[in-house]
């Protein structure tokens, strides 16, 4: 008991930065953690990590948009189609072993806060605004439906992916790419978390509160601390968030090893 508490608490507080600051999934974390150190069965691990994102991802989402710092009309097409790929990922989830999720995200999150620290982004919203939206749109159907299949398969928001979607392919300043980031997760995840209840998913009613409390705290001290900084300093905060994430990846796979 001590010990589920423990990581609940710990694996909460490392999700809720990873969503304020720079745009992740909670889950990236959260589920791991418990299928590693609690021998949480996969299915219920997920669940539990989705719903501490749907509330984390909120209130970050609402502290990003007080500043102006969130693009809905840009995101609305990407939302849509995770949305719907969500759900179909959601329901394969439900057959695919443990160590997929573990693995998954490790080399991903690595690379992308490589390149925030070694090439960060420093778009202005200046220019962001020149891009075609019809250009954004179609770009935005094609890489929503490969996130939100993502996110319902092993219950990862799509955030690292997300984030990076948001700024390459359509061109957003970092702070409103991550505001956006959040804004569409606090959508995904609750759908990814209500389609696993629905299907089955019956997580531990104490782990699931701690995950969430914990979580919603951290995300908003971060997203705060965001808001304010620099584009040159979040971007180095991002990078190394990201690497600190992957690092922690690696570390449960090895414990869930040698476990």
């Amino acid at each position: 008991m001590f010990l589920m508490i423990l990581v609940c608490v710990l694996s909460g507080i490392g999700a809720g930065i990873g969503t304020g600051l720079a745009g992740l999934s909670a889950a990236l974390i959260i589920a791991p953690s418990l299928m590693t150190f609690c021998n949480m069965p996969a299915y219920e691990a997920v669940t539990i990590a989705l719903a501490s994102d749907v509330l984390a991802s909120a209130i970050s989402a609402w502290t990003y948009g007080k500043r102006k710092n969130i693009d809905i009309k840009n995101g609305i097409v990407l939302l849509l189609a995770i949305l719907v790929f969500t759900l179909v990922g959601s329901y394969v989830g439900q057959f695919v072993p443990s160590t997929i999720v573990k693995y998954f995200a490790i080399f991903m999150v690595g690379t992308i806060g490589t390149k925030f620290v070694v090439w960060p982004v420093m778009t202005s919203k200046t220019e962001m605004a020149s891009r075609p939206f019809r250009e954004r749109a179609l770009k935005s159907i094609f890489f929503g439906a490969i996130i939100g299949f993502t996110c319902g398969f092993v219950g990862v928001g799509g955030g690292a992916m997300m984030l990076i979607v948001l700024i390459v392919a359509l061109g957003l300043e970092l702070k409103t790419a991550i505001g956006t980031s959040v804004f569409i997760m606090s959508f995904t995840a609750f759908l990814g978390a209500a389609s696993h209840v629905a299907l089955g998913a019956k997580p531990d009613p104490l782990a699931l509160g701690i995950c969430v409390v914990f979580t919603f705290v951290a995300a908003e001290v971060s997203a705060v601390f965001a808001n304010k900084s620099s584009l040159e300093r979040l971007n180095k905060a991002v990078g190394i968030c990201l690497w600190i994430f992957a690092i922690a990846l690696i570390l449960l796979n090895i414990f869930g090893k040698t476990a």
